[in-house]
């Protein structure tokens, strides 16, 4: 930690250092006490008060100052200095560590601490016969240094987990985000190829039909490439409007643009009526689940099957291709699981027995 990082950190130890070394100077030279130490013990009292002071400006860098601390308090009790605002040194101390330091780190300094200024509040009473005021002190200021050290553990505790949830979040962010980029730009590009190898296919004998592919695929880069330009500007931070999820309305060209692919595609029944979060999951199950017939399945054919229940609609996508167990979910499988469980629903994704591969979810409505 550089200077000005620490200034502006621990600015406020500046003034509370100004006021333990001036209220020492002034309760011991600047008046005759109630403890009857000499003019060389005041003076080495003053002197112990303004280490204990300076120790706190750099506890952050060097956390065992936590026991010079106490020992410099320590110190000046057993020398005879008088009370005053020493007693603030090892509070503060224990304050600024348990709000920058994990609990393990400071507690064992802490308590090493703490025996020293007893120690000095013991030899402070059995020398000038102030036992009994001394182990109230020594009562108080332990109470306060605990007092200190668990509002400190408090504020840090809470401040690593203000820091755990914006990491969580910005984690969960960057996964949506890639897992949109992977459902629409691969699901565009997969429609791309199949277009191409549709219009290549008959380009010589039927041009009004390749005509048509190409067209579809003018259609459909323009939207992948919208929808990756609105991604990388979020994770460029710049400001762009984040386009509105495709939910059940979307359906329809979905599937539309699936057949003009070249995959013969039978639709049976129809979602009907869903909450928005659920119209987008069951959108995006069904795009990622097309999407892998035309880019894994070698499949013919394929089929989409609503059945509606009570309050769930669920959802299965069969094709005729060479379904092979998962070994590895990846993104497409895991990010379809992740938005259905999500919403309280179930997800299942693998081969049937009879040929071919299926996924299936229910969604609440």
């Amino acid at each position: 930690m550089n200077t000005n990082m620490w200034l502006a950190k621990r600015w406020w130890l500046i003034p509370v250092a100004v006021i333990i070394i001036g209220g020492s100077f002034a309760v011991n030279l600047g008046h005759v006490g109630e403890v009857e130490a000499g003019v060389v013990g005041r003076v080495l009292a003053v002197v112990l008060a303004a280490g204990a002071a300076l120790s706190l400006l750099l506890l952050d860098r060097f956390p065992v100052l936590l026991v010079a601390t106490g020992a410099l308090s320590g110190g000046y009790f057993a020398v005879g200095g008088e009370n005053g605002p020493i007693f603030f040194a090892l509070i503060v101390a224990s304050f600024v560590l348990a709000t920058r330091r994990p609990f393990p780190t400071w507690f064992p300094l802490l308590l090493v601490a703490a025996v020293l200024i007893w120690a000095g509040l013991l030899v402070r009473g059995l020398r000038w016969d102030h036992l009994a005021v001394g182990a109230w002190q020594a009562i108080g200021i332990g109470a306060l240094v605990s007092a200190a050290a668990a509002i400190g553990t408090m504020l840090q505790q809470g401040r690593a987990a203000w820091v755990d949830r914006t990491s969580r979040a910005a984690a969960e962010e960057r996964l949506r985000m890639a897992q949109d980029l992977h459902d629409g730009v691969g699901h565009g590009l997969a429609v791309i190829a199949m277009q191409a190898g549709v219009a290549l296919h008959v380009l010589d004998r039927d041009p009004g039909a390749a005509r048509t592919s190409l067209e579809a695929i003018r259609t459909t880069s323009r939207e992948a490439l919208e929808a990756l330009r609105s991604e990388l500007a979020t994770i460029a931070g710049e400001p762009a409007p984040r386009r509105p999820a495709a939910g059940v309305e979307a359906i329809p060209a979905l599937v539309e643009r699936v057949r003009s692919a070249g995959l013969r595609l039978e639709v049976i029944g129809e979602p009907g009526e869903l909450t928005p979060p659920s119209g987008a999951a069951a959108y995006a199950v069904l795009q990622e689940a097309l999407t892998n017939v035309l880019r894994h399945a070698a499949a013919s054919t394929a089929t989409v099957v609503w059945e509606r229940g009570t309050d769930t609609v669920a959802l299965r996508v069969s094709d005729d291709g060479h379904g092979g167990a998962v070994q590895d979910e990846g993104m497409g499988i895991s990010g379809m699981r992740s938005r259905v469980e999500a919403l309280g629903g179930s997800f299942r994704a693998g081969p049937v027995p009879e040929g071919g591969f299926e996924v299936s979810a229910v969604l609440p409505t």
